[in-house]
């Protein structure tokens, strides 16, 4: 990994860290980055969860409260996501490279429109809080199995079928999905690297990075419009979208 790889790779996951700081989608900035300067893209998926790790749990950390209020329901379904987590990775390690990387422009697009829709798949009403029915179960398992295999989008998808079907408080919703999202990045992680298909360097230098960013997004939060941020991201998307579809 050259000097520039590494400034580029560290631009990117502070980057990362503003956007999922303010409206979501730093798997992007994380997985193209890595993609661009040369990784497999398996290796590249596989570490992007892993830059992007540090921040679902600092968040379930300070959403510790409203996990804990209803542990009984966020331990049955969080079981399910790491069932299904543990599947979705372990369905990546049995492709190949070219084989991924085909479905890589597909799985963008996908992501792309899953946030560009995210306002509208939110819930605009809630209705009363609810126990997730075997529907928002089946729902949950199909969202992790996806997490665990690529994850752009996995906490706007998890959100979505949590409003529909267990309703409620929104943070309390907010709080199960960075809960659930800890989880399947978790089984993921160690899925990943038992298979060796990490990029450590690159994760040593975008972790921290991420981990600034996060940090500074709070702060441009509060001056930079969260539309302005999602079309960025949704832009960003469309690009590497383009890009992947035009050289696959």
């Amino acid at each position: 990994m050259s000097f520039a790889d590494a400034a580029f790779l560290f631009v990117a996951g502070f980057l990362s860290g503003v956007v999922n700081a303010i409206a979501g989608g730093g798997t992007f900035l994380t997985f193209g980055a890595m993609t661009l300067t040369g990784l497999p893209p398996i290796v590249a998926n596989a570490t992007s969860s892993i830059t992007q790790f540090p921040g679902y749990v600092t968040s379930a950390l300070a959403y510790r409260r409203e996990i804990r209020a209803d542990w009984r329901e966020a331990l049955k379904v969080g079981i399910l996501s790491l069932i299904g987590g543990v599947g979705g990775a372990l369905l990546l390690l049995s492709m190949s490279n070219p084989g991924f990387r085909a479905l890589v422009p597909w799985l963008l697009l996908a992501a792309t429109v899953i946030f560009a829709a995210g306002p509208l798949l939110r819930p605009k009403t809630l209705h009363a809080e609810q126990p997730i029915g075997l529907l928002g179960l089946a729902g949950q398992f199909a969202t992790s199995i996806y997490g665990g295999f690529f994850g752009a989008g996995m906490g706007i998808m998890t959100l979505a079928v949590l409003g529909l079907s267990k309703g409620g408080d929104y943070h309390k919703l907010n709080a199960l999905k960075n809960f659930l999202a800890m989880l399947i990045a978790a089984v993921a992680i160690i899925v990943f690297a038992s298979g060796d298909v990490v990029g450590w360097p690159q994760a040593a230098v975008m972790i921290p990075a991420g981990a600034i960013g996060g940090y500074s997004g709070v702060w441009i939060a509060r001056r930079v419009p969260q539309n302005v941020i999602r079309a960025l991201v949704v832009a960003v998307g469309g690009l590497l979208t383009i890009y992947y579809f035009v050289t696959g």
